[in-house]
């Protein structure tokens, strides 16, 4: 079924509008300043939690689950998040120390602790953000936003995120507008998949070239082709002629889903309506960007992060490095022109695409890129590595860490001296892959290569007014 710009959906309403290693930034706190800090950060962390009993807004609630520092200034948000990463660094110690590895550095750390990177951006810094479809406060099951409450505690209620200062407005335009289209349409919200109904979540990614992709999933339950492609027709119709238009999009995407999370293999992303991909610049280069390919949250923290990562790996005009986890190619396409040659390994395969077509783009021929389970690639590529030359790598991996064929292949690659670990969550799985880079040779585990230590610890701001941190942690052998 095909509609035209012509025609008009009936009853639209519009909807209310909603770096140099050397000098890195940051503070040169007193650990008596930090400590002070510290507590201070817990005493508002009770008031906070206080805030969110019945009684207060849900706009608070909301914003004290995914924002929990928003409520302390900056610098001493930064302070908070220096003072989890010395706690992990000595948990990290202290585990090693169990395992026979005197890592005992002053103050309990394991290696030293820079001060956290800021990030040159404070407010509505994200180019992605994702918005669920639930019951909101008033009980309406066609809300679009955040959610305050877990599904384990059966206590979920969706809260529209107009007020949260880490999304920016144009992500926040597109979660109303969404919103409204849904609240208009026949088909229910498919809140558990048991349950039917069909709208699901948005995605929305934009660029500091001004482009904007959404990304609508969509459960089809049991309906016909003809059907799904009414609603396609509709949605197009209302960004493109409707009140949608407001947003401007560059691209309109529809994936039909029946899991929480699907890949463009598993099932299609459907360019409804604009250009295939968007494009964002990072330190000098062009890179594009597929609905589903991975690119750092927060694009101006990343450039001082691939600038500091750059000095750290040390890497010469003869040094080949190996990119784990490269996504669209970032990290390893920002180094291309002071190393010999770059590999770079990705499991999404339109990411990979991204890759080669940003090398391509910007003019960088000295790199290759393979699509695969890095657990599968990566020691097929250094079982037979003889390669006299120097060999760095850079791993990026998910919250879940890496698989241990690719901490194995690692360890066990003479060539690789240096390894520097990016990781948004050192305290979960990355943990298990620092002990496997820096545990004694153990036969058992095939863990025979000469062990990693770590060097140094630098920790950047890429998420203001959450307790996170991405973390670059330099090993060594």
């Amino acid at each position: 079924m095909a509609l035209s710009c012509a025609l008009r959906l009936p009853h639209w309403r519009l909807c209310p509008s909603g770096a140099h290693l050397s000098s890195l930034p940051g503070q040169d706190h007193s650990l008596l300043t930090e400590k002070k800090t510290a507590a201070k950060w817990k005493e508002k962390k009770k008031a906070r939690q206080g805030c969110s009993l019945p009684g207060s807004s849900w706009e608070e609630r909301l914003a004290n689950a995914v924002t929990p520092l928003w409520r302390l200034p900056y610098q001493e948000q930064l302070q908070v998040k220096y003072q989890s990463q010395r706690k992990i660094l000595q948990t990290l110690a202290s585990r090693l120390e169990k395992l026979g590895i005197d890592a005992q550095k002053p103050d309990g750390l394991c290696c030293p602790l820079q001060p956290v990177v800021p990030s040159p951006i404070i407010n509505g810094y994200r180019n992605k953000s994702t918005f669920s479809v639930n019951r909101g406060p008033d009980g309406n099951p066609k809300t679009v936003g955040l959610y305050v409450g877990t599904g384990r505690a059966r206590n979920i209620v969706c809260v529209k995120a107009n007020h949260m200062e880490n999304i920016p407005p144009e992500h926040k335009q597109v979660a109303e507008c969404y919103e409204e289209f849904i609240r208009h349409s026949s088909l229910d919200p498919c809140i558990l998949f048991h349950e039917g109904g069909h709208w699901r979540e948005l995605v929305v990614r934009t660029t500091r070239h001004g482009h904007t992709m959404a990304i609508i999933t969509f459960h089809p339950q049991e309906l016909g082709q003809e059907a799904l492609a009414t609603q396609k027709a509709l949605l197009k119709e209302f960004f493109m002629c409707g009140p949608g238009t407001i947003c401007a999009l560059t691209s309109l995407y529809f994936q039909e889903s029946t899991r929480t999370r699907c890949s463009h293999e598993e099932s299609p992303f459907q360019l409804l309506h604009g250009e295939p991909h968007i494009f964002e610049e990072v330190l000098g280069l062009k890179f594009r960007i597929s609905p589903d390919a991975f690119f750092q949250v927060n694009t101006g923290a990343a450039e001082v992060l691939y600038q500091v990562v750059g000095e750290l790996s040390q890497a010469g005009g003869d040094t080949i490095l190996l990119d784990i986890c490269c996504g669209t190619g970032t990290i390893g396409l920002s180094l291309a022109h002071q190393v010999s040659k770059i590999i770079g390994i990705e499991v999404v395969v339109k990411a990979i695409e991204d890759a080669r077509w940003n090398a391509a783009f910007n003019g960088i021929s000295n790199c290759e890129f393979h699509s695969g389970k890095a657990e599968t690639v990566l020691p097929q590529l250094l079982s037979s590595w003889e390669d006299a030359q120097p060999l760095v790598a850079v791993v990026n991996p998910s919250r879940a860490g890496l698989h241990y064929r690719v901490v194995r292949a690692i360890r066990n690659c003479k060539p690789i001296r240096r390894l520097l670990y990016v990781s948004c969550k050192p305290e979960g799985e990355a943990m298990r892959n620092f002990l496997e880079l820096c545990c004694p040779p153990d036969p058992g585990k095939k863990l025979a290569g000469e062990p990693f230590a770590p060097a140094l610890a630098i920790p950047f701001d890429m998420f203001p007014h959450t307790v996170h941190c991405e973390l670059v942690l330099l090993f060594t052998r």
